[in-house]
């Protein structure tokens, strides 16, 4: 380790070496390269040189660098951004400009995702363990519920940040709200982890769970409906700027926030949530607990851009892209009812495929009331409101009393 006083000493024993006698001064100043040239020699016994032909490349390669293009396209000397200048798609402000702020809430969101930090290795897994393992513990049905859950959640969640930073994140062109894209796609690869981590906690075969998506056709059909959505926009040649290029974009943002995230996740996180409610799978329900309020906010964040859209570009909500999106909402409560049917064959954890029928058509009602749309099932009632407590509270009790459910690192977060 360097010792400083060490380190002193040394410099004052080379100040104190007796110096020899200035050399007569030039009549010309000398040239740049010439007192480098005196200055590494004089070094030479401190520090390594640079190899001369390397050093000489580097040098003739920042004497070619094009700076006049740099600063063309850096736009040296612009007008500093105004609030106006943002717009949430085709803006012309610099991206790279995050302040000033046109939509605060975006940034709150990003505050509230950072606050809300867990991984999955913070829940113990001891008892799903045991329970998995024992022939007693769970029925077939139970089992059943599991096993596709992982399935199809340890896919979905990689569709939805395939689709954020291969699609979205170039085409929003508003820096705050790319700031929350970020961190939810950091939060994506968590949620990933956490299927993964469950996984291996129970000894499951990971290439059936994995692969799930291509083998059950109640998951492959929810992730071929998503990816169906997602493919235009992940073009490299793909941009906004049309009418038709904008509502392409506002079809990806409906089609994942809404249905994807919005719809596709609802019965399988009841599932194991009732579930954990009965003192089963805990570790499994107390990860999915997380999930279900991380995918929240992200489904909050999605309709609030989504409106914001709307209301920058009111020519993209044409009566008639209005009722094609209100028929994909509806498509994707069909995929999930039909998912529903195929995980429930029978009555289990106090719920069937027809009370979840209802769920997913009260959900579905919700989906397009956010946006602005009509609701298309009339009177549908929330048989389980205890998922509205699981996701709204801020601060509650475990429900498998394992321990407190905050778990936010920093400033408060209200889920009001």
């Amino acid at each position: 380790m360097l010792n400083w006083d060490e380190f002193h000493e040394d410099e004052t024993a080379v100040a104190e070496q007796p110096k020899p006698a200035p050399a007569p001064q030039p009549a010309a100043e000398p040239r740049a390269d010439a007192v480098r040239e005196e200055a590494v020699k004089e070094s030479a016994g401190r520090y390594a040189a640079a190899d001369e032909d390397r050093l000489a490349r580097a040098r003739r390669s920042l004497e070619e660098l094009d700076v006049a293009a740099g600063l063309e396209e850096l736009e040296m000397g612009a007008a500093r951004i105004e609030v106006d200048d943002k717009q949430m798609i085709n803006a012309r402000a610099d991206l790279n400009q995050l302040v000033p702020f046109k939509y605060e809430w975006a940034w709150q969101k990003y505050l509230d995702g950072s606050a809300n930090h867990w991984m999955p290795q913070e829940v113990n897994m001891n008892a799903d363990i045991a329970l998995w393992k024992s022939a007693e513990g769970l029925t077939a049905d139970e089992r059943r519920i599991v096993e596709r859950s992982l399935g199809y959640f340890s896919t979905a969640d990689s569709l939805v940040a395939n689709n954020l930073v291969l699609a979205l994140y170039r085409l929003i062109t508003n820096p705050e709200c790319r700031q929350y894209l970020l961190r939810q796609a950091f939060e994506e690869a968590i949620h990933t982890h956490a299927y993964q981590y469950c996984v291996e906690s129970l000894g499951m075969d990971e290439g059936e769970v994995f692969n799930m998506y291509r083998e059950v056709p109640s998951v492959a059909a929810k992730s071929a409906w998503s990816l169906k959505h997602t493919q235009s926009l992940a073009r490299p040649d793909f941009n906004t700027g049309t009418t038709e290029t904008d509502q392409e974009l506002l079809r990806n943002l409906i089609a994942f926030y809404c249905v994807t995230e919005g719809i596709f996740f609802y019965c399988g996180f009841s599932q194991i949530l009732s579930m954990g409610r009965r003192n089963k799978m805990t570790g499994v329900a107390e990860q999915f607990q997380y999930i279900l309020r991380d995918e929240s906010m992200h489904l909050n964040f999605g309709v609030d851009m989504i409106n914001q859209i709307k209301i920058e570009n009111p020519q993209l909500w044409t009566p008639e892209f209005q009722d094609e999106v209100t028929q994909m909402i509806l498509e994707g409560t069909e995929l999930e009812i039909a998912y529903a049917r195929d995980t429930m064959p029978r009555g289990v954890l106090g719920m069937n495929a027809a009370i979840m029928e209802e769920y997913l058509h009260f959900i579905c009602n919700r989906r397009l009331a956010q946006i602005g749309l009509k609701e298309q099932f009339p009177g549908a009632q929330n048989p389980f409101p205890w998922m509205s407590e699981i996701i709204d509270l801020r601060k509650e009790k475990n429900f498998f009393e394992t321990r407190v459910t905050e778990y936010q690192v920093g400033g408060a977060l209200s889920w009001d």
